[in-house]
């Protein structure tokens, strides 16, 4: 676990570092909307996740905002400047799948990246082992993946994200296959990391608590073709321990974003839940019970 973190607050958005400026994407020469009209600011060392309906566009949005997908209208800046590709000097990606060579050990993979980047020669290998450091893989360097756990190999890619030095991290659900206490501890790794780095972070989550334990705010987006339905702030500082998941306050937030996605997921998947829905609707409204 990173060491000695200083106590980190939101920031303030004066300092914007990503615009993303109402954007729209669709595929398929326009049949299959993912995307409509979003906008969103993000400040300079701020956390935000992105949740919503499966295949709503989050990871699309994320896309774009990397420079991987072009907007079909809209634009992102980053730093005030245009992003129409990839930007790997600036935006450092962690992904679902740990997209790790196999044939190479872990430094090498952290090393590879670096070669990628262009960053000179002789300062890679110790940018990698100081990385690998930083997520507590130092001794594990030379190993090779598939020697590692689900989790450590999460860590690598964290580590080769960290060690491009990009101010701008963007993350597509990189927990989503661990087990659930592997998935909270690391999430307690990564709230350290933004107390320690103040790294500007956008990640794309499923998980309710995961969304309110990491975020200074949680945007919450419509089943497809996903709009902001709304941006829940989190008013608690980084680092953040497990105190925090036991609170009153974690609840009614991981409450909250449930009743507004509710409905969405409804449309999204249907089935015998949305038909009670339907049923309700016809009775009446009735409040939203989310257990504890």
């Amino acid at each position: 676990m990173l060491m000695n973190p200083t106590v980190r607050k939101a920031p303030a958005l004066a300092d914007v570092v990503i615009s993303v400026k109402n954007v729209s994407h669709a595929y398929a020469q326009g049949a299959v909307k993912t995307l409509n009209d979003v906008s969103l600011d993000i400040g300079r060392g701020e956390m935000v996740c992105l949740i919503g309906p499966s295949g709503c566009g989050k990871s699309t949005l994320l896309n774009i905002i990397g420079g991987l997908v072009a907007p079909s209208t809209g634009e992102v800046l980053v730093d005030g400047k245009a992003i129409n590709g990839p930007s790997p000097k600036s935006i450092g990606f962690v992904f679902q799948e740990n997209t790790l060579f196999p044939w190479s050990t872990i430094v090498e993979n952290v090393v590879t990246a670096l070669e990628f980047q262009g960053v000179p020669k002789a300062e890679r290998l110790g940018r990698a082992q100081a990385a690998l450091d930083n997520v507590g893989l130092a001794d594990f360097r030379n190993s090779y993946p598939h020697q590692l756990s689900g989790g450590m190999k999460q860590r690598a890619s964290l580590a080769r994200a960290l060690a491009l030095e990009t101010d701008v991290i963007l993350m597509d659900e990189p927990f989503a296959a661990l087990d659930e206490q592997t998935r909270t501890y690391l999430g307690e790794e990564l709230s350290y990391l933004l107390a320690d780095t103040k790294k500007t972070i956008v990640m794309v989550t499923h998980s309710l608590g995961e969304a309110v334990f990491l975020s200074d705010r949680v945007v919450v987006m419509t089943a497809r073709p996903a709009a902001i339905k709304s941006i829940i702030e989190v008013d608690y500082p980084h680092p953040r321990d497990p105190d925090f998941m036991m609170s009153p306050h974690f609840s009614e937030l991981r409450n909250e974003i449930y009743a507004l996605l509710r409905d969405e997921i409804r449309q999204t998947v249907g089935g015998l839940v949305g038909r009670a829905a339907g049923r309700d609707r016809s009775k009446g409204d009735r409040p939203v019970r989310v257990v504890e």
